[in-house]
């Protein structure tokens, strides 16, 4: 659970030297991780590359964003080792950048006088961006496709400026395919990161097909297809498992949460008929059935009842679509909602407070 600020900070000087940098710094420790390891042998620790690298040859970066690189390029390196263990196919990340994103750490963050103060290296200016809200704990600088984006992080139960005093005893819970959840009690927007869940229900898909081939070239009840069987029914149950997980945390960190802030009443948005409305391409007809919202709704449902708060279903049509501010519908594209009266919020987001306002 996260709570996320996004800003859009267009494209600048400065702003390009940073990415810059960090994509020379990631690039460096990409070539000697593996420079290493082709001539020695040896796998590196990410300490090893701090103190080889402790900064880009200018010092453009803060120490600490230098470090993030590094980590960056590690976190990666072992996402990859997992991955390799059930699919042989899996690459290591081995493309250098040329740009990269920008990460700042507590200690390099700071808000003065209505300015959110992001230090670079010595000598190097900082980033001073407009601020009206508290100080993040952590802030990373990347591109969205057209223009530089700032997302600042908050610890979930940190409590924003126009959020403090506002209580409120209901909350909406609006379920989706990018986001398994995303809570909206009428203070705050908990979001439930989805792209874990989705990476392994895409594996799972690409398992099954490549399975399902294999067996086609069998003779049925050989040897061969009878241990394939097998093979297949351990490594579906093991993803199979592990999906549930990801799942059971991810509803059990939101219910818990809303508890915590003192909320009697989950609403859910109902999705139970999505499925036989679902008429789009291939692709987004394809997300839609694989959507894990049965369950979730499931597991949100009797975790809260366990919990003593009233669980209600309430229809989500155009919930995401409608303006919080001024009610007219538009169609958002991609994950921000934009709305011509000037509010801009994430998609899912709109959908649960459209959701919350029903029942008030």
């Amino acid at each position: 659970m996260y709570l996320v600020r996004k800003l859009k900070l267009g494209v600048s000087e400065q702003l390009q030297l940073l990415s810059r940098a960090a994509g020379e710094l990631y690039s460096k420790v990409l070539v000697h991780f593996w420079r290493v390891v082709r001539k020695k042998g040896l796998w590196l620790k990410p300490s090893t590359f701090m103190r080889w690298f402790p900064n880009d040859p200018e010092n453009t970066l803060h120490a600490h964003s230098a470090d993030a690189v590094v980590q960056s390029f590690f976190a990666s390196l072992k996402s990859w080792r997992e991955r390799r263990q059930t699919d042989p196919n899996a690459r290591p990340p081995r493309r250098r950048r040329y740009f990269y994103k920008v990460q700042w750490k507590s200690s390099a963050i700071q808000v003065v006088n209505g300015k959110l103060r992001l230090s670079n290296g010595k000598g190097n200016e900082p980033l001073m961006i407009n601020w009206a809200w508290d100080t993040p704990v952590w802030v990373e600088m990347g591109w969205d496709g057209q223009q530089y984006e700032l997302r600042a992080c908050y610890k979930v139960g940190d409590t924003l400026p126009e959020e403090e005093g506002e209580e409120s005893n209901v909350a909406a819970v609006d379920l989706g395919e990018m986001h398994p959840a995303v809570a909206h009690e009428g203070g705050q927007t908990y979001l439930a990161n989805g792209r874990l869940l989705r990476s392994k229900r895409r594996y799972q898909n690409k398992l099954q097909g490549k399975l399902a081939r294999l067996l086609a070239r069998k003779k049925r009840g050989s040897r061969r297809w009878k241990r394939l069987v097998r093979s297949q029914r351990l490594q579906l149950k093991k993803l199979h498992h592990q999906i549930q997980d990801i799942l059971h945390k991810q509803t059990t960190r939101l219910v818990s949460t809303l508890h915590e802030r003192g909320v009697q009443t989950v609403v859910i948005g109902d999705l139970r008929d999505i499925r036989m409305s679902a008429n789009y391409n291939k692709k987004a007809n394809q997300k839609i059935h694989q959507m894990l919202h049965g369950q979730a709704r499931h597991q949100i449902t009797y975790k809260a009842e366990r919990l003593g708060m009233k669980v209600v279903l309430q229809d989500e049509r155009y919930s995401s679509q409608e303006c919080p501010v001024c009610g007219q519908r538009n169609k958002p594209k991609g994950r921000v909602y934009r709305c011509g009266c000037g509010f801009e919020f994430h998609r899912d987001g709109v959908g649960a407070i459209n959701i919350v306002a029903t029942q008030r």
